[in-house]
């Protein structure tokens, strides 16, 4: 009986899906990051506006979880796009302790703007698969990134 060593066996990454998955979101982010610069904005801005932006008017942790982002990266975004006059921070009426991001009108604006370059940057990164297909990712995606 022989024992085989890690170096008897080629290691193929193409097979790993955590590989996968962690190169498919570089890629993602990659061109998102270039669609966005026009902006002024990155995928983590762009992010954060857009979810100050929707009804839920999110506490800056609920950001952060959302996000799976460290607070004080959150912090350091809501700043910025508040230093820009794209967010404001308010009372969160829940827990007056914290704050929820809330988007301004130039930053409804900005996000209206920008929301078509980083959809064409999405659809160039998934040229090769048909709408189903981009559904059925899509569909899987959501159900490993929003378990339960």
């Amino acid at each position: 009986m022989t024992s085989k060593t890690p170096t008897d066996e080629t290691v193929r990454l193409d097979d790993d899906l955590s590989f996968l998955m962690a190169r498919a979101n570089a890629l993602s982010i990659a061109a998102g990051n270039a669609a966005l610069a026009p902006f002024g904005l990155k995928v983590r801005s762009y992010s954060v506006l857009a979810l100050a932006a929707g009804e839920a008017r999110p506490s800056q942790r609920e950001v952060s979880e959302h996000l799976r982002l460290d607070p004080s990266q959150v912090v350091a975004l809501v700043d910025e796009l508040q230093r820009r006059g794209l967010v404001t921070r308010e009372a969160d009426p829940r827990d007056r302790r914290a704050n929820v991001v809330v988007a301004t009108a130039d930053g409804r604006a900005l996000l209206a703007e920008a929301r078509p370059a980083i959809l064409a940057a999405e659809r160039a990164l998934h040229a090769g698969l048909d709408d189903e297909e981009r559904g059925q990712l899509a569909a899987l995606l959501r159900r490993v990134a929003f378990p339960g």
